[in-house]
């Protein structure tokens, strides 16, 4: 019975520890270095060619190629 439950402690740390970095990788992977002009505008922003940034939407503050 001891064993059953150190057994079901370690399979529960392990699978959410795997659950941990599976949401890291796909929390730094969803970064992108620059936008281009086009994922500016698709993201609902505008870009600002003054200073090559994405202004609002979701690439808000985001360089632009």
């Amino acid at each position: 019975m001891r064993i059953r439950r150190i057994l079901a402690a370690v399979i529960a740390t392990a699978a959410l520890a795997g659950l941990g970095l599976t949401s890291a990788a796909t929390a730094t992977a969803g970064t992108v270095a620059s936008l281009t002009p086009g994922e500016c505008e698709q993201g609902g922003g505008t870009v600002n060619w003054a200073n090559n940034t994405c202004k609002g939407g979701t690439g808000d503050g985001q360089m632009v190629d």
